[in-house]
């Protein structure tokens, strides 16, 4: 059994950061901790989200002398406008990433680049969606199935389609409440229009429409892009990885696949495996290709390939640092523009592929899916090549290393959890072990743990702490995105790590053979946990409001994460942050969002800063709806 010697600790992860840091200083490069301290002390008016600048009257911002803009909007307009903007630009970037998804699907032939990997899924959603099957060809099914997707962008009437997939009692709260989500596109545009100079300055109205916009990516643009990916690349199974830097590899030519969009890494990854390049790369001394995956794109390889993770957002620097990249390749979000030129301090070639993500500096090759091959081989050909031109003076690379389990979509947790019984096997599957759990108390509950890491607190700090202590106290943790890869990097994310864990968890994890954190998949995959926790509450028979199930975002960053926390929200499930949204010059805002949200949709936000203080309020809150419960 291991024990805490065993695991790897923020620490130990700092002293690495600090030895980096050490080489970037030498080589006459700046680091985002460089970035940090001269944009310190942040603009007050910004934290406090009370600077206006949607038109050129102003800019104006709220003081205790002016109290209105000059159009005359308040502060409470004003913070509510610039977070429904907020939410909108998070929508729009899982969306755009769901609709090239669905691009992807629509070119797919059985002898092209891109093929149909799990049939089976693609019919069930052509039953889903209303495409006729029977008699016709596999890819003549993905073609319709695509095109009925994209309609779930701008189509003029009706809903989501996949919002159906909730239970009722949220459908039908959502109709009564007037936050259904319509089509995707419409829901991002009547944002923009409301905020738009001369148009709402009500507070809960745009609050409102920040949660249907969240809704239209949660049960519509992240769920898409999920469900499609899998149906291209195959839905994820259990595999064994491992993560942080150590996972590079002096001795091979090491190509990193960094961003969110999984068709690009997916063909990097697919070339890699080539006989042809595997010799290439021999040819010029060096033992293979050791391909690894850095943020989300780290996720989806790692559980449809056993790509090993090297690291999340605030490492996408260290990676570079180490002197053995001989390519990074970067598709959508989360990309630092400042890899361009700390790249070009090394020898590391930093390709963009995506008319999304042009950043200066950067080797641009557009990447098209009739192509999509020859241009992953042409790229791997250039990082061959590239291997001669490393400075052995430059390189350095952290012994860190920890294994990993990844891989566990809603498929393979109901799979695992038909192993303890098949007592309620249905087409939908069954979570009534793990229902019989919560109610018995040998689980208290289950935690999702998302979200990037930010460089506002300690990095990491806060999921380490936090997840540390949820275990302890036998509550599960499903994890995707930044949040999984500090599982992994610590050493929690394997099935040894049940020795960080109550005595309950411990028995369910020997019971149904899991880790006690299970990796769900990147940012967009959050839409997997609320299939869980929908399928949950159908088997309870409660609705999700109910439930001792909640989400944790510690380190929160990106526009992407208000919107995510927006649908979680508006799912019914509770939402507890470690950094505060930039709100509080609104006092009606931050009370809407923590309190007023309750009011309409039955669940809220908790913000507390303090690590300690957020683990607290997530068991207590667990305990609550325990008790509520009568259990």
């Amino acid at each position: 059994m291991k024990t805490l010697e065993n695991m790897t600790t923020i620490e130990q992860m700092e002293e690495v950061t600090a030895k980096l840091k050490e080489r970037a200083v030498a080589a006459g490069a700046e680091t985002y901790e460089d970035r940090v301290k001269v944009q310190t002390p942040h603009c007050k008016f910004g934290e406090d989200g009370i600077c206006c600048k949607n038109c050129s009257m102003g800019p104006c911002r709220i003081t205790a002398k002016a109290k209105r803009g000059i159009c005359g909007a308040d502060a409470d307009a004003i913070a509510g406008r610039n977070y429904l903007r907020t939410i909108a630009a998070g929508t729009a970037s899982h969306s755009d990433h769901a609709r090239e998804i669905l691009h992807v699907l629509h070119s797919t032939k059985r002898d092209g680049n891109y093929q149909v990997r799990d049939e089976a899924k693609l019919l069930r959603l052509a039953k889903e969606y209303g495409v006729k099957t029977e008699g016709r060809d596999i890819y003549d099914v993905a073609h319709e199935v695509a095109e009925v997707g994209l309609m779930e962008f701008g189509k003029p009437w009706g809903h989501q389609v996949f919002a159906k997939r909730a239970i009722k009692s949220r459908q039908d709260l959502w109709e009564k409440e007037g936050i259904y989500p319509r089509a995707i596109d419409r829901e991002i545009a009547t944002s923009l229009h409301m905020t738009h100079m001369g148009n709402t300055a009500d507070a809960e109205a745009l609050i409102r429409q920040g949660l249907r916009t969240g809704l239209s990516n949660g049960w519509g643009g992240s769920m898409i892009g999920t469900e499609i990916t899998d149906i291209l690349f195959g839905t994820p199974i259990v595999r064994k990885s491992e993560g942080d830097l150590g996972t590079l590899e002096k001795d091979m030519v090491n190509i990193v696949v960094h961003g969110h969009d999984p068709a690009f890494s997916e063909m990097v990854v697919t070339a890699c495996e080539l006989k042809e390049l595997q010799d290439r790369a021999k040819s010029v001394g060096a033992k293979g290709i050791n391909v690894v995956g850095l943020c989300c794109t780290a996720n989806e390889v790692a559980m449809r390939h056993g790509v090993r993770m090297v690291g999340n957002f605030l490492q996408q620097e260290n990676v570079l640092l180490t002197g053995v990249v001989e390519m990074m390749c970067v598709d959508v979000q989360c990309i630092f523009p400042a890899l361009a030129s700390l790249a070009a301090c090394f020898h590391t070639q930093f390709v963009t592929s995506s008319p999304i993500a042009r950043i200066p500096g950067s080797i641009y090759v557009e990447f098209k899916t009739e192509t999509a091959m020859d241009q992953a081989k042409q790229l791997i050909k250039n990082a061959i090549d590239n291997f001669k031109n490393r400075d052995p003076g430059k390189i350095y690379i952290p012994a860190n290393k920890q294994p990993a389990v990844v891989g566990y979509p809603c498929e393979e947790i109901i799979h695992h959890l038909d192993g303890v019984t098949n007592s309620h096997v249905d087409e939908l599957g069954s979570y009534r072990p793990a229902v019989d759990a919560i109610k018995a108390g040998v689980l208290r509950g289950a935690v999702g743990i998302v979200g990037c890491n930010n460089p506002r607190v300690r990095p990491d700090y806060s999921h380490f702490e936090i997840m540390k202590e949820l275990l302890r106290n036998d509550i599960l943790i499903v994890a995707t995105g930044c949040a999984a890869q500090l599982a992994t990097k610590a050493g929690l994310l394997n099935f040894e790590a049940k020795w960080a864990c109550g005595d309950g968890l411990r028995r369910v994890c020997d019971l149904v053979n899991i880790p006690p954190i299970l990796h769900m998949g990147a940012c967009v995959d959050i839409s997997r946990i609320l299939l869980l926790v929908n399928g949950i509450a159908r088997d309870w028979g409660v609705d999700t409001t109910a439930l001792p199930i909640v989400g944790v975002a510690p380190e929160w960053m990106s526009e992407k994460a208000v919107s995510i926390a927006n649908y979680v929200v508006s799912s019914g499930i509770d939402v507890y942050l470690g950094i505060e949204p930039q709100l509080k010059g609104s006092a009606q805002v931050w009370d809407l969002i923590t309190q007023g949200t309750r009011k309409i949709v039955g669940a809220g936000f908790t913000i507390n800063t303090d690590p300690k203080g957020l683990v607290k309020a997530i068991i207590d809150g667990i305990e609550a709806k325990r008790a509520a419960l009568g259990i």
